[in-house]
């Protein structure tokens, strides 16, 4: 039997297969070096470092605060003030204890005691007052183991949320919420003009206290509200020092601002 020309058949098929064979290996070791180099140039940049993780870009912390955070970081700063009969509030406004309130809080009278937010109490001499601005200034003999000035300044916009700290009809540590609803504004009496309008809840025992912004900034010195009814209540209309004023200091000459006080 001739198997000659089997044989050969079968040597021919064999190295048509081994030949496709070395096609496929060289072809998916050309896939795999590929691969290789797309994940290598991927995770290391190429540079032959291994791969630096991405950061995420930092969140910037917002400025605003909420109420209970401004009352947080302001509360210990506010001061109760008892000048004889008449009951205000005030603001520590430096490193030395000097706090800030309102003119008529303390005028006419020499015996005023400042209560601390720790529970101290002490007597205070008025160093400096303007009354045309309605603001002065307080020293007090003793100050608290831990002396907690207020941030002071910031900027002022119609419509921006406002918190003012006081003791309305003597409720210690009161805090109400607002807007800023006007600027430049003028008292109803005419003493006090370039005010803030704000219309936070304040009542008569609120003056000398401060208006602070969302970022817990004291922007202004409560002095009065509007009072149409002639009966101290609040009506949704209350002003405030600006701050700046308020920092300008010095014997002041002029009306007294004895309109609608608080």
């Amino acid at each position: 039997m001739e198997r000659v020309p089997q044989e050969a058949g079968a040597a021919e098929a064999l190295e048509a297969v081994a030949g496709r064979a070395r096609r496929f290996l060289a072809g998916g070791g050309v896939l795999v070096v590929v691969a290789l180099l797309a994940y290598w140039l991927g995770s290391s940049g190429g540079n032959g470092e291994g791969a630096t993780p991405r950061q995420s870009p930092t969140p910037t912390p917002s400025a605003t605060l909420t109420v209970a955070e401004v009352f947080k970081r302001v509360g210990p700063s506010v001061a109760v003030i008892q000048a004889g009969k008449s009951l205000g509030t005030g603001v520590i406004a430096a490193d030395d204890g000097t706090i800030l309130t309102a003119h008529h809080v303390v005028k006419g009278t020499e015996d005023v005691t400042v209560t601390f937010a720790d529970g101290t109490k002490a007597k205070a001499v008025v160093s400096s007052s303007n009354p045309k601005l309605d603001v002065a200034t307080l020293k007090p003999a003793e100050l608290p183991e831990i002396v907690v000035p207020a941030t002071l300044g910031g900027a002022v916009a119609v419509g921006a949320p406002v918190v003012a700290i006081g003791n309305p009809l003597g409720l210690t540590y009161s805090v109400s919420t607002g807007v800023v609803s006007g600027l430049n504004r003028t008292a109803e009496d005419g003493g006090l003009s370039g005010l803030i309008q704000f219309d936070a809840s304040v009542n008569p025992g609120s003056s000398g206290g401060p208006l602070l912004d969302a970022r817990g900034l004291v922007i202004g010195i409560v002095v009065s509200i509007a009072d149409p009814g002639g009966d101290e209540a609040f009506a949704g209309i209350a002003f405030a020092v600006p701050i700046g004023a308020a920092l300008g200091g010095g014997e002041g000459d002029g009306p007294p601002g004895d309109g609608p006080e608080i």
